[in-house]
């Protein structure tokens, strides 16, 4: 009965059908388990013709609190946010549609980073990575933003209008015009680390923010989610392409295997 050894080799022939098909957007494939992640479930997508919202689907973007940065923050995962942005500092105007997250700091937007459906793992941690936000703020402005959240004094109404003059310059300074792709300008990014919640809904996730870099130039998020988990696209134990090519192709022509007739007589 030789078949009954050949079926594990059967079984764990890989899936060339599987293997050469090209990712799909906010998918990847852990490199040392193979386990495939999909982040989809949680990206929020705008109704389609003014349809009714039914009662599970997300009618705005995701929020993460802020505390003490002094303000909150709007993002997506792999899409842009559903809601309508308009004069963004530095974004061009074909550009808005693409912002991925994004705050807003005394009566002005900006974008912290454009939309990405690009997965990375480093070592077992999962990532999305969102970049050429809003110009970063120049040296002087951060520092002189720095020294007034710190500042435990009670000024005159005029010097505190005075230094929200100077800022708002600086702003001007730094953000005039609205640069091209290819000017040296740093600009804002995002950084969301994506951990498992098996406790959370599929399509539920919980942001938390996480800090920014000093320069306020890069931001850190973690989302759990059950997205985040992992599995399997295919059943493990099922056959791909290649098995079953060696079943309707190697098993007829190879002359050592040997197939019983099950249906022999049993009388001697």
């Amino acid at each position: 009965m030789r078949l009954i050894f050949l079926l594990p080799v059967l079984f764990s022939l890989p899936s060339f059908a599987a293997d050469s098909k090209p990712l799909l957007p906010c998918t990847i494939y852990q490199p040392t388990t193979n386990a495939y992640y999909d982040i989809s479930p949680i990206a929020v997508q705008p109704l389609v013709d003014h349809k009714k919202a039914h009662k599970d689907d997300r009618t705005e973007s995701w929020h993460a609190r802020g505390y003490d940065f002094g303000t909150n923050f709007t993002l997506n995962f792999c899409a842009p946010v559903i809601e309508t942005l308009e004069d963004v500092v530095g974004i061009k105007e074909n550009l808005l549609k693409n912002i991925s997250a994004f705050y807003e700091w005394k009566g002005k937007k900006y974008s912290i980073g454009q939309a990405s459906t690009e997965l990375v793992f480093r070592g077992r941690e999962l990532s999305l990575n969102y970049t050429n936000g809003s110009p970063c703020d120049s040296p002087t402005t951060h520092e002189r933003r720095k020294l007034k959240h710190s500042d435990d004094d009670d000024d005159d109404d005029d010097d505190d209008k005075k230094k929200g003059d100077d800022d708002e310059d600086d702003d001007k300074k730094s953000h005039k015009g609205k640069p091209s792709d290819d000017d040296d300008v740093r600009r804002k990014s995002t950084l969301i680390s994506l951990a498992c919640d098996q406790n959370l809904p599929l399509g539920k996730a919980h942001i938390s923010f996480i800090g920014s870099s000093p320069d306020q130039c890069t931001y850190f998020f973690r989302a759990k989610t059950m997205a985040a988990c992992g599995g399997v696209k295919e059943p493990p134990t099922g056959l791909g392409a290649g098995g079953v090519f060696f079943v309707m192709y190697a098993l007829p022509l190879h002359p050592t295997i040997y197939v019983p007739d099950l249906h022999t007589d049993s009388e001697s």
